[in-house]
């Protein structure tokens, strides 16, 4: 099993995870109906599009920052 390595962790890695949770935040605020700026839609394609961002937003996200110390040390590697 990989271990998180948080002491490695870019700025930037960072920055991307706080927007990405604000985001999926905000996406289920709006498919619950807790803020004014919500598009009328029907009820399944709020709850597809939510899933399918979760998704695809974790997918990503795991995909392109290195919270293991490997991904940290192939980081490394890769800029010299």
């Amino acid at each position: 099993m990989k271990k998180i390595n948080l002491k490695g962790v870019s700025n930037q890695t960072w920055v991307r995870t706080i927007v990405l949770v604000l985001a999926l935040v905000n996406q289920a605020l709006v498919m619950f109906g807790v803020t004014d700026n919500e598009v009328e839609l029907e009820t399944w394609t709020r709850y597809a599009t939510y899933i399918f961002t979760v998704i695809s937003a974790l997918w990503s996200w795991w995909k392109n920052n290195s919270f293991t110390a490997k991904a940290q040390e192939a980081d490394t590697l890769l800029k010299q």
